[in-house]
């Protein structure tokens, strides 16, 4: 089964791509109300956020694991995919207003909200917010932002900048996957969204680097798993201990020899742990 696409407006008139996957099966216990009725009917929406300069299609290979028990919904951020407009100064709270747009035009009232990365920052904004909209919160290799965050060594930033367009996507490779990992750059749909202008690039690297949600974490009252990989070099670890002592409750799981594409690499665990999770 494909996801249904479609383009909505938000508030202030962007254009959004959405992809909707309606789900294979029917939950016994749902987490929120689908129906725009108010009925539980269908089951519950699995809201996938991605990481900073992609698209929906960073879920591509990690999508049906969960559509066999939830309605999985994606939208292109402003900049990426099929949603391009006019630039501004972007933020990961504005991202999270969008997401909220998203919810409404689909008739969802709240969602589990799956976010890693970038996407896992939008979560926390969405989360913080607008707490109606999440019934449950998982947040993956993310971080809290600000002077608090544990930020990617030097070394690591300048040894990603250095070489071509090329090098850098094959540097790109190696601090999202091990060398267990089968795949290869090309095939990968986490290292970047190719329909990018270089503006829209500075503008979610400026949306992701100015994110600090460290005040509003302890609001958090949804349940919330926290997951990482333990050798993630794009977003130390040490993040995922941070995030999880400042929400309430929160659980943590890392995956020794994980790292930043973790969640894919290691997709039947994280999957499994998710599901688990979920069945609360």
């Amino acid at each position: 089964m494909l996801p249904h696409h479609a383009t909505h407006l938000t508030r202030d008139g962007f254009p959004l791509a959405v992809q909707d996957l309606p789900g294979a099966a029917s939950s016994t216990k749902a987490q929120l109300d689908v129906s725009p009725s108010g009925t539980d009917a269908g089951p519950p929406a699995l809201l996938l956020l991605p990481g900073q300069a992609n698209s929906h299609r960073w879920w591509d290979h990690v999508r049906t694991g969960y559509a066999q028990t939830h309605r999985t919904v994606t939208f292109d951020y402003r900049g990426t995919g099929g949603s391009h407009g006019e630039l501004g100064p972007w933020t990961t709270a504005l991202f999270a207003q969008d997401a909220v747009d998203v919810l409404d035009h689909l008739g969802i009232r709240s969602a589990v909200v799956f976010g890693t990365s970038m996407g896992g920052r939008v979560a926390q904004m969405l989360a913080a917010n607008h707490p109606d909209r999440v019934s449950a919160l998982v947040l993956g290799c993310t971080s809290p932002g600000g002077e608090h965050a544990m930020e990617r060594k030097k070394e690591t930033r300048q040894w990603l900048a250095r070489g071509t367009g090329e090098e850098q996507r094959s540097k790109l490779h190696e601090l999202f996957y091990t060398p267990d990992w089968p795949g290869t750059p090309a095939e990968s749909t986490l290292l970047g969204d190719p329909t990018m202008t270089p503006r829209e690039q500075v503008c979610h690297r400026r949306a992701s680097d100015r994110h600090d949600a460290w005040d509003a974490l302890p609001s958090i009252a949804t349940p919330t798993l926290v997951l990482h990989g333990t050798e993630d070099l794009m977003v130390p670890a040490e993040n995922a201990a941070l995030i999880a002592d400042r929400i309430p409750d929160a659980r943590m799981v890392l995956y020794p020899g994980g790292r930043h594409g973790f969640f894919e690499e290691l997709e039947d665990r994280v999957t499994a742990e998710i599901q688990r999770f979920l069945a609360f």
